[in-house]
């Protein structure tokens, strides 16, 4: 160790700690990588994710020490000045330090729960501290204790280790520190760019598979989220991400793929189109959007046992059996659902901001036409940001925790299932006696990690008590008790009813998007509703307008989902998926991925298999998939998917 202190001068702190944060990273992705061996197709994917890997963290430590190496190299090591510097070197280096050993740790928790590196949920999740640290000190407690063990140990052995490494330090001659200083900045700059090529190193150039958590074992945690955060800082959209089409040409493929064409009727508004309501009347709506309930979890789609009141309710309502969820977030459910709004590579648009008023949504459409709006949930609605969308636009009351009079049992998430359906009963019955149509989105939120719900209620499907699955059976037979109870209320003639989940529990596979893991329930239910099994491709976008038709809603939307109460011809069925940066554009024959910076794959989905095979991609499948990849960035950015005003309507209808 003294002989490297020797040879490299003034530089043997950085040296030091950027050969020990190598260590740690590389020993870090090892063992993530021996964890997740059955991802693991050959010894290429080991010489892949460590090789390239170190390339990774080579380029996060020139970012993190490129200035106070600099600074080292010019600043004096003696004097007041110079230990008033080394004691303010030693905090970087120690806190840069903390940071890549904490986020390493981390990692395996948030790969458990999506199957990624951490990156931007990470973020997200971060500006609700309240919610988080509640989940996490319920359901996460081992993982807590290791977190904050490993901030200790990091910080009191850095700290001692950053003493050892600047003491006694030897300076250069004076007239060598410029030629010292160009040297560290030419030599972190090029560490930190890792290529000669136009764009920096960035996690397209190491990604290698067809498997996203094996490009993201190449990266180190730390470097995910600065790139997430990054990436949020600017908001990248589409184009960037699949390439370039001109708006007409998105738009015109857009209408020919929707095989209605013609109803389309407003060219400030490319994507507004006019649907006419199956059913003459008008009735309520309530849409029971489920967390995280995939298909593999519901009896009756052939998943696990764990729903018996779904699976019967699925014999009695319209059923259908291959719905396909947009996306892998909450948020992006709900702006399938209540938006109609196609997926994008960017948040959802209940985080963006030029989205906040004035965006459509059925709750401003109906609204419109003298329903009360509402929105229903057992925790804080501030969370995700969804308050402020829904008030802005639309939903006239929010009804979350706070209302909520003597709970029965209250979680990490707010009160639960049992408890949401009692205040949804009771807001139900108080409206209906209003005489005033209503829609209202009742949101639950117990099949949510830590998985909390009350004792006694079920008989558990495995041990422990607090597991995914148990929290389904729970959920499920709370869903059970609230339709034992509608169908003897006075509203339930006057109602519709969807139960539909936002998204599956987690979206993993070794393919760029895992169909099997984006279906779905979508149950309608209501007393005029027939009992059907529906077939057909369909994504959550499909299901508003729908909807409207079936409570006799005039329907003039930006939205492009079919209106399924009227035939639709298997060449138009279609599913959109946003899966991280991958899109896919599933049809009855042929899903098209979409990936930065590649071209497209085609794959075969077998849908009783559920299994996919690569397969050619032409032109025109390449075109209509990122007609609709690009779609729904171009319409936010220029504040085009909205409702006409008045007389933009009565146009419209003139024309």
């Amino acid at each position: 160790m003294q002989t490297l202190k020797r040879v490299t001068g003034v530089m043997f702190p950085v040296i030091l700690f950027s050969l020990l944060a190598l260590c740690l990273l590389s020993l870090s992705r090892l063992l993530l990588t021996i964890w997740q061996a059955d991802h693991i197709t050959g010894w290429q994917d080991w010489l892949m994710i460590l090789a390239q890997g170190v390339r990774i963290d080579i380029s996060t430590l020139c970012w993190l020490l490129i200035l106070p190496s600099l600074l080292l190299a010019l600043m004096p090591v003696t004097g007041v000045l110079g230990r008033c510097w080394l004691f303010v070197f030693r905090i970087w280096l120690v806190a840069g330090l903390w940071v890549l050993v904490y986020m390493e740790l981390a990692t395996p928790t948030f790969i458990t729960e999506y199957n990624l590196r951490p990156n931007r949920l990470f973020i997200e999740y971060l500006v609700y501290p309240k919610e988080v640290f509640s989940m996490l000190w319920v359901g996460y407690k081992a993982e807590l204790a290791l977190g904050l063990l490993g901030t200790l140990l990091t910080l009191v052995l850095g700290w001692k280790l950053s003493g050892y490494a600047v003491r006694d330090l030897t300076a250069p001659k004076w007239y060598w520190r410029p030629v010292l200083a160009l040297a560290v900045v030419a030599l972190g700059v090029m560490g930190a760019r890792s290529t000669f090529q136009h764009r920096p190193l960035n996690p397209a150039m190491v990604a290698f598979s067809t498997d996203p958590l094996l490009n993201d074992l190449t990266l180190n945690s730390a470097y995910s989220v600065i790139f997430a955060a990054k990436n949020m800082a600017s908001e990248k959209n589409a184009e960037e991400f699949y390439g370039q089409m001109p708006l007409e040409e998105i738009i015109q493929t857009v209408r020919q793929a929707s095989g209605r064409e013609a109803e389309f009727i407003s060219d400030e508004i490319p994507t507004l189109n006019t649907i006419s309501p199956t059913f003459s009347g008008k009735k309520n709506l309530v849409i029971l959007l489920q967390e995280s309930l995939g298909a593999r979890f519901v009896g009756g789609l052939g998943g696990l046992p764990l729903t018996p009141n779904l699976d019967q309710l699925m014999q009695e309502g319209w059923n259908f059996t291959q719905v396909y969820a947009t996306g892998t977030r909450s948020v992006r459910g709900i702006e399938a659902m209540t938006t109609g709004f196609t997926p994008t590579p960017s948040r959802a648009v209940v985080k963006l901001s030029k989205s906040q008023t004035g965006f459509y949504t059925i709750a401003d459409l109906l609204a419109r036409q003298g329903y009360h709006t509402q929105f229903i949930y057992g925790g804080e609605s501030h969370f995700d940001n969804m308050k402020s969308f829904f008030l802005g636009n639309g939903f006239e009351v929010i009804v979350d925790l706070p209302d909520f009079v003597n709970p029965k049992f209250v979680g990490s998430w707010g009160a639960s299932d049992q408890d949401l359906y009692t205040m949804a009963d009771l807001q139900f019955t108080k409206l209906h006696q209003s005489g005033q149509p209503f829609f209202s989105l009742v949101f639950t939120s117990s099949n949510h990690s830590p998985y909390e719900f009350p004792d006694g209620e079920i008989e558990l499907y495995e041990q422990p008590e607090h597991t995914r699955n148990n929290a389904v059976k729970y959920s499920d037979k709370a869903l059970g008790e609230f339709f034992a109870k509608a169908k003897q209320s006075d509203y339930w003639k006057d109602t519709v009813f969807i139960v539909i989940a936002d998204h599956d529990a987690r979206a993993e596979g070794n393919v760029p998007v895992p169909v099997d893991r984006f279906h779905i329930p979508a149950l309608i239910l209501g007393s005029d509703i027939q009992p059907r099994q529906d077939d057909r491709l369909a994504s959550n976008i499909d299901m508003a307008p729908t909807l409207l038709s079936l409570i006799g809603a005039d329907n003039t939307s930006p939205m492009i989902g079919h209106d399924l109460t009227k035939p639709l011809a298997p060449e138009f069925q279609r599913a959109m998926m946003q899966f991280d940066k991958n899109f896919g554009y599933l049809t009855r024959d042929k899903l098209v991925v979409l990936q930065p910076g590649k071209a497209p794959m085609g794959y075969q989905y077998d849908f009783d298999s559920r299994q996919l095979s690569v397969t050619e991609v032409s032109e025109l499948e390449s075109k209509r998939a990122l007609a609709h990849a690009l779609l729904g960035g171009k319409l936010y950015r220029e504040g085009r998917y909205k409702l006409p005003d008045a007389s933009e309507h009565q146009l419209a209808n003139a024309d």
